[in-house]
């Protein structure tokens, strides 16, 4: 048996509803019936409104009713009173197809398979205080290890005490140091994970019962760096490995190969990447090297990436990192590619930014029929239109000339954020929705509006304090 979905929304959207419904529903398998639910605007459809101007008889043949993705309200309330299933649907009709699409795929983003070890490098010259701060921040973000760095040249005297909080606070701790004495020190205070031993101190891994992180004395001698790991196999250690990711333009292709050719001969050996020469030395914005990161990572099931935070454009490191390896554990899950699974290394640019075009919008602006103004954005600018007028402009500051705000400060203001905000939008080619802040992935924590509360009056509804 098909489906047959009810669709309700407001007048002003049913004909664009009606025209995407027609193009997918004979692909989709399934038959639909949309209903006006007595409001111009879906957005400003209720749950209590929907139920009192709802007719059952329109719902009698659903299979399931879906509503407007921004309508607030308790939905159980209506599948009480309807009988049927009900959903929220899209906040754009143009993305009904995705959202139809993606129903049945359960995409769980809950697993991951690289581990990340989050790196404190300047943890000598901070406080214990300020080191556990720090190390529920990174655990927030997504670490599953504390990586305590030591600095060269640099006292560590609460370097015990340090390791022995953190593991009283239940965290897994490494320790990352050039000096002999910081490794077994560290080691003894209760740290699981030693970085980074080589050949000529490969001999603490007897004193202590942390694992190894075990490096190349350079990264591009690999027969040598080979005949150490064969040795430990031999010897039955335990150990983790790391071939040494280099910059760009400083061997950054010779070591993926490097990483590349171990997994291959060594298959079983889990495997560290060290993630900070890539985005530390290079000043480009970081979400999409993690994505490629861990994009490789999960190819050649590498089992951990050191993450660091040292540079101020590598701040969301970890969230970053965090968010990738759930999105390639998945795209591994599913057999597809990193695709339509998730916003949240989307930073700057948006799937599809730009729902209507410009036809559409004055289709929309004909059945338009009070003063408020409107804002939307596509390719060719910016819109804004009310029932008497309609402009288009590419830089916000020409609708002063245009819009009817005079002895309206409130107003202004409201117009005057809202167009700042679409004009952001139009430039970096994001999505834009009217009285929502714009959404910057993963990079940006932005508090979840409960959808099933109606929503707080804006800066100029407010009672001034």
């Amino acid at each position: 048996m098909n489906e047959h979905i009810v669709f309700l929304t407001g007048k002003l959207a049913k004909i664009s509803l009606e025209k995407v419904l027609s193009d997918i529903s004979s692909k989709n398998e399934f038959t639909y019936d949309v209903i006006d639910i007595g409001v111009n605007v879906a957005a400003l459809a209720t749950i209590n409104i929907i139920i009192k101007k709802l007719d059952l008889k329109d719902v009698l043949a659903a299979t399931k009713i879906i509503i407007p993705g921004r309508c607030r309200g308790e939905i159980k309330d209506l599948e009480n009173y309807s009988g049927k299933k009900c959903v929220r649907g899209p906040e754009e009709l143009k993305d009904i197809p995705r959202f139809l699409g993606l129903q049945g795929k359960n995409l769980d983003l809950s697993k991951y398979d690289t581990k990340i070890i989050g790196e404190i490098t300047e943890a000598p010259n901070m406080s214990v205080k300020e080191i556990i701060k720090q190390a529920n921040t990174y655990k927030k973000d997504g670490a599953d290890i504390i990586d305590i760095g030591c600095l060269p040249s640099t006292e560590f005297p609460h370097l015990s005490e340090t390791i022995q909080e953190l593991k009283n606070q239940n965290f897994m701790v490494s320790i990352d140091s050039l000096d002999e004495k910081n490794l077994i020190s560290g080691a003894k205070a209760g740290a699981d994970f030693l970085l980074s031993l080589q050949e000529k101190s490969i001999w603490i891994m007897d004193e202590v019962e942390a694992i190894p992180i075990v490096i190349p004395d350079y990264p591009r001698e690999e027969k040598k760096f080979y005949k150490l790991i064969e040795k430990l196999l031999k010897d039955d250690k335990e150990f983790i490995a790391d071939s040494i990711l280099e910059p760009i333009n400083f061997g950054f292709t010779d070591s993926i190969v490097r990483y590349h050719s171990f997994r291959k001969n060594f298959p079983s050996v889990e495997i560290m990447m060290g993630i900070g020469n890539l985005t530390e030395l290079t000043h480009a914005d970081t979400a999409g090297m993690n994505a490629l990161l861990f994009g490789i990572a999960s190819e050649l099931e590498i089992n951990y990436a050191l993450c660091t935070q040292v540079s101020e454009h590598c701040n969301k490191a970890i969230i970053e990192g965090n968010f990738a390896r759930r999105i390639m554990h998945t795209t591994k899950t599913y057999s597809m590619p990193p695709k339509d699974i998730s916003n949240k290394l989307l930073n700057l640019h948006e799937r599809k930014p730009f729902p209507y075009s410009t036809s559409e919008l004055k289709e929309m602006w004909s059945n338009v029929k009070d003063k408020n103004y409107r804002i939307y954005v596509n390719q060719d600018g910016i819109h804004v239109f009310n029932n008497k007028n309609f402009y288009t402009e590419q830089d916000a500051a020409e609708f002063y000339q245009h819009l009817d705000i005079k002895n309206d400060d409130g107003h202004a203001y409201y117009l005057g954020m809202e167009l700042a905000r679409a004009e952001i939008a139009f430039l970096l080619g994001k999505r834009y929705d009217q009285d929502e802040i714009l959404k910057w992935g993963c990079s940006v924590e932005i508090s979840e509006d409960d959808i099933m509360k109606f929503k707080t009056a804006g800066h100029t509804m407010r009672k001034l304090k």
